[in-house]
Formats: structure tokens, sequence, C-alpha cells
């Protein structure tokens, strides 16, 4: 599903775009949803144990902080990794849909907040120093700073002169909501590559503050990805381009449904 408050997944903070990718990735992969669980766990745990060694320190306080930090690295490296081999295996496709939607130059990149790592063995090794080196701070402070709770997905364009810039600062608001609907876009390439089916595909108001081609682009590359049944919702029928005569068209008024 896309709404108008799927722009907060490009203009918003790191928190919506982890979001994103959990519940994604949580119903394509049981391997994703339980390291989740266990991550999610293991760190309400730590916390609560670094507020403990706050107020009472000592070499049994640093203990208990840190026996939450091995299944902190362990899940972690999983949900790192395949974040990382999503947003590889991704790239290429949305920056083709962000090109085809509006000719803008789109990339998405996976930042880290733990030393960069190749294998899910050196994932767990890297986060598990991390997590040592900074406990000391993070007993200060009452929260855990490195992990993929922290990591975030940066979504960059090119400016004129060819450098990716942040999309979240420098887009524009037609820039953004091409970026948002991109990304809803792959999320259900990917629920249709992962899970066999084609997926229900909700728009709410997807077109406004883009312009006429745009929104003709939009709906052409709906239907040339087979998305399977796609409704999309609109408040002013000029909101939908007049010459798609290949959909289906209704019209919602005083609770009752009417096809035109």
């Amino acid at each position: 599903m896309f709404s108008p408050a799927d722009v907060e997944l490009v203009a918003g903070g790191p928190a919506s775009r982890r979001r994103f990718l959990d519940i994604m990735l949580a119903v394509t992969s049981r391997a994703y949803l339980r390291a989740l669980q266990r991550y999610r766990a293991a760190l309400v745990r730590r916390n609560a144990a670094l507020r403990d060694a706050a107020r009472q320190q000592g070499p049994r306080a640093d203990a208990r902080v840190e026996v939450w930090e091995a299944p902190l690295a362990e899940h972690g490296a999983v949900l790192w990794a395949e974040r990382e081999a999503w947003v590889e295996w991704a790239n290429e496709r949305f920056a083709a849909h962000a090109r085809a939607i509006g000719g803008d130059g789109l990339t998405i990149r996976y930042a880290s907040t733990a030393p960069a790592a190749e294998e899910p063995a050196e994932k767990r090794t890297a986060l598990g120093r991390a997590l040592a080196q900074q406990r000391a701070g993070d007993v200060k402070l009452g929260l855990t700073r490195s992990g993929p709770h922290r990591d975030d997905l940066i979504i960059t364009i090119a400016g004129t002169d060819g450098a990716a810039r942040e999309m979240r600062v420098f887009g524009s608001a037609g820039q953004q909501r091409t970026a948002a609907i991109a990304l809803r876009l792959l999320e259900a390439e990917t629920l249709h590559d992962r899970r066999g089916g084609a997926p229900l595909f909700l728009l709410d108001d997807p077109f406004a503050e883009l312009d006429a081609p745009r929104t003709r682009r939009i709906v052409a590359l709906l239907a040339e990805r087979g998305m399977g049944q796609t409704v999309l919702a609109v408040p002013r029928e000029s909101d939908v381009p007049g010459d798609m005569p290949q959909l289906q068209r209704f019209r919602i008024g005083e609770g009752v449904l009417r096809r035109d």
C-alpha cells in the first residue's frame, strides 16, 4: 500500500526506512523474522542493563550489560546481511523506476553503524566489537548506539553536477513522492518474487504534488509491471489522466460505490 504518509519514507528520519525494511523482509523471510524478534528482545534487555549499570556501577553491573552483546551481534548480523542483500538486488530496479517515472537519477545504499564487513561471520564480529568498544559510553547514555536498530537506508539524487546528494534534504516534493512510490513498487516486486503470487496493490492519493507526465508514467509502469490487481483511490477525477481507457473507473458518494 502507498499512502500520502509514505513521503516520510524519503523525507523523514531513519526509523521509517528501517520499519519499511523490517516489515517487507519479515513477511518474506522466516530467518529474518526470527532474527528480528530475538534481536529486539536482546536490545530491550541490554538497554535495561545499561540503565541499571549507570545507577549501580561496578564489574557485576558491567557483566550484566556484556551478556547481551553476543545475541545482539549474532542476530543483528542476520538483519544486516539480509538488508544489504536486498539493497544490492533493489538498487538498479529502484533507479530504473525513478528514471521511468520522472527521469530522476536516484540510488539507494545501506548505511551501517558498525565498521564495514562482508561475510555474516565478519558482520557478527564487527557488531560485537563495536558494542564492546561503546559499552562505557552506552552506560552513560542508557542506550545502545550500534546495530541494525540505528542503521539507515540512504536515498540519493544526482545533481546537475553529477554529485549524489541526500534526497530527504535536496529532493523536491515531487521527487520525494516519486522515490516513495518507487520503493513501494519494489516492495510489491519483492513480495511477488519471494511469495510466488501477485499482491493486491493499493495506492491512496498517490498523484498529489506530481505533474501530469509523472502521473501518466506511473500508471503506465503499473500496467507494464503486471503487479496484479491495482486500486487507485483519488479525491478528484482529474487526478487520473483522461487518456487511460484501460482503467475501470468507480465513484464513491454517500457510502455507495458506482461504476462510471
